[in-house]
């Protein structure tokens, strides 16, 4: 018998749009919830083009994956039977509207939970549902400026504020579904995006550590390594397999210095192409590797050996140890199927789609 994922048999509504959302179900799916992917008959979660590669978003498909699709309409007069139905079956629903916004719609906590006493309502806003900003839009690139996490003139790099807010609402589900087992009761999960990149800012930087034993190098052919010697024994350990013992008691020199045991550095690294340098330190424990291309990550031996990576249709996967991928649904392509296990049939929903419901 195949084996059951810790989350087989709990079903998810999936109401948000973009990336937050969209991770923090994915997370749920790969721990083997059903995630139902509720969608504007209009054209889906803008992240179906946001961008595209021949036609299709790369990151709709690999943020998707493992979930089923429906339709509907939720500004209709009809949705709310519909949702009524859905979250009767349901065990979570998670949306990303703004606080006015899905009270407008009924698909705020305090409604839902009045009716269906066990569900676990998440919400992922912007600035939460309290304080003067909790209508003000904004995406990750603001609430990282917010959040004091920019540094002018660089752009930041991944979508932290939005990747932070994303597993924030996972672990918080998983806590809400404890606390639900227990006491029967369902519960409010708030998740603010900003407050997510607030978080972040308790970690130092790469900048931060940035020193000649913790940064990149350049080598002889164009190719870079990374090295991260933070430690005494890992400096020391390069610092002799270079030649340089002199500069292992300078591992945190300071001014001119400090500048000098860098330029130094840099020098060696230049002196050998990336594969000379790679094969030197071989058989070292001194955190040093190769930075490979995007491209370049899907051949490492490790990742080969872990089984960790996949590919459909030319969109790249990180997936978890023995996981598998199902393709990203197309937009409603579980429509019939969801809602007449939610009880609506054949009917109903010729006339729900002769309405433009769903």
């Amino acid at each position: 018998m195949p084996v059951l994922l810790p989350l087989h048999g709990v079903r998810v509504l999936d109401l948000t749009r973009l990336l937050p959302g969209a991770y923090a179900t994915l997370l749920l799916a790969e721990l083997g919830a059903d995630v139902v992917k509720v969608e504007d008959p209009r054209g889906g979660d803008g992240m179906r083009t946001l961008p595209l590669a021949s036609g299709r978003s790369p990151y709709f498909e690999a943020l998707n994956r493992n979930k089923r699709s429906i339709t509907l309409d939720l500004r209709s007069p009809d949705a709310a039977a519909v949702l009524d139905a859905l979250a009767a079956r349901s065990d979570v629903l998670v949306d990303s509207f703004r606080p006015s916004t899905a009270r407008r719609l009924g698909v705020d906590a305090p409604t839902l939970i009045a009716r269906h006493p066990r569900l676990v309502c998440a919400s992922i806003s912007g600035f939460g549902q309290s304080g003067p900003y909790v209508e003000k839009a904004a995406h990750d690139i603001n609430y990282q400026a917010l959040a004091g996490l920019l540094r002018p003139p660089a752009l930041p790099g991944p979508l932290i504020g939005d990747i932070g807010a994303a597993m924030t609402t996972a672990l918080r589900i998983l806590a809400a579904i404890i606390h639900r087992d227990r006491s029967g009761q369902g519960s409010v999960v708030d998740v603010s995006i900003h407050e997510a990149a607030m978080a972040w800012s308790m970690f130092p930087t790469t900048g931060d550590l940035a020193n000649a034993c913790y940064t990149i190098y350049e080598t002889a052919d164009g190719h870079w390594l990374a090295l991260g010697a933070l430690e005494p024994k890992f400096w020391s350990g390069f610092c002799e397999r270079i030649g340089r013992t002199d500069l292992i008691p300078l591992q945190h020199a300071e001014g001119e210095q400090r500048a000098r045991v860098l330029r130094d550095v840099r020098e060696i690294m230049r002196s050998r192409p990336r594969d000379e340098w790679l094969a030197l330190f071989a058989d070292s424990d001194v955190c040093l590797t190769t930075i490979y291309k995007p491209h370049e990550v899907a051949a490492d031996p490790h990742v080969t050996a872990r089984g960790v990576m996949t590919s459909i249709e030319s969109v790249r996967h990180v997936i978890p140890t023995g996981g598998a991928v199902r393709a990203a649904p197309l937009l409603g392509a579980d429509t019939d199927d969801v809602l007449e296990d939610a009880g609506l049939d054949a009917n109903e929903r010729t006339r729900l789609r002769t309405r433009k419901v769903i």
